[in-house]
């Protein structure tokens, strides 16, 4: 059997639980001493995933920004960046975007089987392009990660990929940072979407951490029996 990667699922909020506005520009919920939190777990990864939105929508380079991570990494063999993944059924991506264009690292791009050759032919060399049966399942992809060695897989949204991971019960742990304010617009993309979700009233999820950072809240949640207890990056409590 092949063991499937472990897989953190880190992402910010609003106090009313958006993920971003409506509209431009994008919103910055986070702050820099949580941006490099969220560094120092990439740094960690062997893949970093992204929805095919998020990708047309921000752009994402999705490399270690820090150089002194970069070099640890390649001091124990690894590329100064995690591989990068995609999940797309329509095959919108720009060959040219960040996603792809930055980085010295795998792009993989999982969609439906039958829409695989016409997602080649659009996207040439800049990724290898994964057929995963009429849908992608995640469940699906995260065994064909395992196959290619990926051990750790931080997923980073958005709220579709999100919901998807999450109802289907994939998560091993969660990385959910709140920020002080409110987004207020019904229009404006959510963290989670409907669903059947695992942890309900009578199966509450676990908290394993809560500390500031700055003028945020990092909530650390326990998902799978899977969960390590790992030490977090540190982070600048006092703002």
């Amino acid at each position: 059997m092949i063991d499937t990667p472990y897989v953190t699922l880190s992402c910010a909020v609003s106090l009313d639980g958006y993920l971003d506005t409506a509209g431009p520009p994008r919103l910055a919920l986070s702050n820099p001493a949580d941006f490099d939190r969220v560094d120092e777990v990439r740094s960690r990864s062997d893949v970093i995933l992204v929805g095919a939105h998020t990708v047309r929508l921000d752009n994402p380079r999705l490399l270690v920004r820090d150089r002194d991570r970069q070099r640890r990494r390649t001091e124990a063999g690894l590329g100064d960046s995690p591989w990068k993944a995609t999940v797309t059924a329509s095959g919108d991506l720009d060959p040219h975007a960040a996603f792809f264009s930055e980085g010295d690292t795998a792009k993989l791009v999982y969609c439906p089987r039958d829409e695989a050759p016409r997602i080649h032919r659009r996207l040439g060399q800049a990724a290898e392009v994964v057929p995963l049966g009429e849908t992608v399942r995640m469940r699906d992809l995260l065994a064909d990660l395992g196959a290619r060695g990926a051990c750790r897989l931080m997923v980073e949204g958005g709220g579709k990929t999100l919901t998807q991971f999450l109802a289907d019960d994939l998560v091993d742990e969660l990385h959910l940072t709140v920020a002080p304010l409110f987004v207020g617009d019904r229009r404006a993309p959510r963290f989670v979407g409907d669903g059947d979700f695992p942890w309900t009233a009578d199966n509450r999820a676990r908290l394993v951490d809560a500390h500031p950072i700055g003028d945020v809240v990092l909530l650390r949640y326990a998902l799978s029996a899977r969960f390590e207890e790992v030490d977090l990056p540190p982070s600048n409590t006092a703002g």
